[in-house]
């Protein structure tokens, strides 16, 4: 199935691997790859030495193209940058919009640019600013999200850019993607669903606690670090929300000193970073700390198994899924469903689901 995604970064299939932290490393990133889509791996997370690392293993398991996703704001993104061009990466992912000196820098040295959008607007900017397509995420996305739907917003952005759209949030199957195709979209970007597979290195246990959650097991809340977060309800959810002050300060100094020896920053260097993601809003130091140090509560859920001591960030999609593919027989199974229903359609019939 060609696309215009497709024909940009080289793919087979117009299926993207969203870059989750301490989710999307070398081990899955490769193997979406290998199954034709698109795999981004996440830096974030990373320190500089270790992305250099994970780009040359993911290169040594597969010769297809892949991504990497920085925050373009990070105090280290220029580092991250040189690295990511002197290794050859295809694409480079954002999840919040880069600068349009960034993107002028990434697409000189041959990159093809993708950043993350949540607005019409933000995809406007972007795309005058140079970028090649845009992910949009609709409410039903995992992380950082807004309240808008996909089913609202991307028909906003296909009909506001002319660069490619890839669709985000709330994507599983091959009926979703056609859906995403019908409103424009040049193909569609997954997190939760790869998280859910055998390739992804999430601990057992983990993987269990989404596989049991229910639609109504998967909430917003602003308790981590003011920003609306979509992730699992925790005990850790509860105990944030219904925490005061200093006992939210207390927990975030903690968090955030054992974040500071992982990614050898500076504690001005994270506060500097958490004071970036307030976009305006007013954040108390103890959001600012837990927003420069979410990585360590994502690391305690999905590197550690810690449920009890981190969050776990999900789309929606979470209360539908039940089993965990190889990510080549998940690939090959949506694109098989996308093609019955495109052929149901065209025949005048409905889904063979139906």
């Amino acid at each position: 199935m060609q696309t215009a995604l497709t024909r940009l970064v080289g793919v087979r299939h117009p299926i993207v691997q969203t870059g989750m932290g301490w989710v999307a490393g070398p081990r899955l990133v490769s193997a979406v790859a290998n199954a034709g889509a698109l795999g981004i791996l996440a830096s974030a997370t990373m320190s500089t030495d270790r992305l250099r690392e994970a780009i040359r293993e993911v290169r040594s398991r597969t010769d297809a193209p892949f991504g990497v996703n920085l925050r373009a704001d990070a105090s280290d993104a220029g580092d991250r940058v040189r690295i990511m061009i002197e290794e050859g990466v295809r694409v480079a992912s954002f999840a919040l919009a880069p600068s349009a000196e960034l993107i002028a820098e990434l697409k000189e040295a041959g990159l093809i640019v993708i950043p993350s959008v949540g607005a019409r607007r933000h995809a406007e900017k972007v795309a005058a600013w140079g970028a090649d397509a845009v992910i949009v995420q609709g409410g039903e996305g995992g992380g950082h999200t807004g309240e808008v739907a996909t089913t609202v917003l991307l028909p906003q952005v296909v009909d506001a850019v002319r660069t490619p759209v890839v669709a985000a949030g709330g994507f599983f199957d091959g009926r979703g993607l056609v859906a995403a195709l019908a409103y424009g979209a040049a193909g569609v970007a997954m997190g939760t669903r790869f998280l859910l597979t055998s390739d992804s290195t999430v601990p057992a246990a983990v993987k269990a606690r989404y596989l049991a959650a229910t639609v109504k097991d998967v909430t917003v809340t602003t308790a981590v670090d003011g920003l609306p977060h979509r992730m699992l309800r925790t005990d850790l959810v509860d105990t944030l929300e219904s925490s005061g002050r200093a006992r939210t300060l207390v927990h975030a100094v903690r968090r955030a000193a054992g974040f500071r020896r992982l990614s050898g920053l500076t504690w001005r260097q994270m506060v500097r970073d958490g004071l970036a993601l307030r976009h305006g809003k007013e954040l108390s130091w103890s959001q600012v700390l837990l927003a420069a140090n979410t990585p360590m509560l994502l690391k305690s859920s999905m590197v550690d198994g810690r449920t009890d001591l981190g969050v776990m960030a999900s789309g929606q999609v979470a209360g539908v899924i039940d089993d965990l593919p190889s990510c080549a027989e998940l690939v090959r199974t949506v694109m098989s469903e996308a093609n019955e229903v495109i052929g149901a359609l065209a025949a005048g019939g409905a889904s063979t689901r139906a």
